[in-house]
């Protein structure tokens, strides 16, 4: 037998269980909501990266392949002046020559030596 008083008690539970289980829904709503709007905004950010990596990069590879034209054109430049002192003064280039490989072999020499008698 139901009484008066506890069928609005299982009324008002049940009143309570629903706005309990529309507030749940909401939340949860809410948090997908929240979570999009950071999937979102993730999503910007890292191509944003990207596109700030790749204009790093081209800047990159401009520099170095600028550097290496300025450094072909120096060499060139070295190279030219070489040949022409080697033309110009052909005896005494010869000597430098001479007394370089001289000094580099001497170098070599002793560094052989140095290094078998560390072992």
């Amino acid at each position: 037998m139901t009484t008066p008083t506890s069928t609005k008690l299982r009324t008002g539970a049940s009143g309570y269980a629903d706005e309990a289980y529309d507030a749940t829904g909401n939340a949860l709503e809410n948090t997908r909501q929240f979570a999009s709007q950071a999937i979102e905004k993730a999503g910007e950010r890292v191509r944003d990266l990207r596109y700030g990596v790749k204009d790093l990069a081209s800047k990159g590879v401009t520099s170095a392949s600028d550097a290496a034209a300025a450094a072909q054109r120096q060499l060139g430049q070295y190279a030219h002046a070489t040949s022409r002192y080697v033309t110009e003064q052909p005896v005494k280039s010869a000597l430098i020559a001479a007394a370089v490989g001289a000094a580099v072999a001497a170098l070599v020499l002793a560094l052989r030596r140095r290094s078998d008698r560390d072992y």
